[in-house]
């Protein structure tokens, strides 16, 4: 019986181990739907836009006894991404409560909404991420329908890549944040928050005040 030589299969074996080489970190592809929108239209409601056809418009939970002072703070939730789209609305010339921190506790404090003190606040919400951010930059624009503010991307794995501020600088400011629930990390959630930068865009453009 023919019988292969020692030194073949020590050869054998030496061509089957070759050195091992990592693979770069893979993400999940995802299905991104198509485009449609669906207006945003509610009786009192000071504003009106249009917004994603897989989006869904929920009022702020997080507001609970707030929710009368508060009553235009609504959210679009994007239960295929986790993500969530913040909008806040307050009038200027109106007030506003803060928590203000007094001893070991906090109490309410009063304080009307000019619109020089909502573009500063809205700023340094934004700017407040700037520990985790690797950059921020800031865009000004105006619509077609008269709509002014300032658009914001956060670069790194700040909580949100995606905020914005709009108002008409006499009347209304609305804000909007976008989250994820999921830890920040700026290569897995960049495609989700380039495509839902799309939608975002798209609300900008069609809003108006009511």
């Amino acid at each position: 019986m023919y019988k292969t030589p020692l030194f073949l299969l020590f050869l054998s074996l030496l061509c089957c181990n070759s050195p091992y080489t990592p693979r770069p970190r893979g993400y999940y592809k995802i299905d991104f739907p198509e485009r449609s929108y669906v207006e945003f239209r509610e009786a009192g409601f000071p504003y009106l836009f249009e917004y994603p056809a897989y989006g869904r418009v929920v009022r702020d939970s997080s507001l609970f006894d707030e929710a009368d002072a508060n009553p235009y703070w609504i959210n679009i939730d994007f239960p295929g991404f986790n993500g969530r789209i913040y909008l806040s609305y307050k009038a200027i010339g109106g007030f506003s409560t803060y928590k203000v921190k007094r001893g070991a506790g906090y109490v309410d404090s009063v304080a009307p909404n000019t619109l020089e003190g909502l573009v500063d606040e809205a700023y340094r919400m934004t700017f407040k991420h700037s520990s985790k951010a690797s950059g921020i930059s800031d865009s000004v624009f105006q619509t077609t329908y008269g709509v002014s503010g300032a658009y914001f991307r956060v670069e790194g794995n700040a909580a949100t890549a995606r905020q914005f501020f709009v108002t008409d600088s006499t009347r209304h400011f609305l804000r909007g944040a976008l989250y994820f629930d999921a830890t920040p990390n700026e290569d897995s959630l960049s495609v989700v928050n380039d495509f839902l930068e799309a939608d975002m865009k798209h609300l900008i453009e069609t809003l108006k005040w009511q």
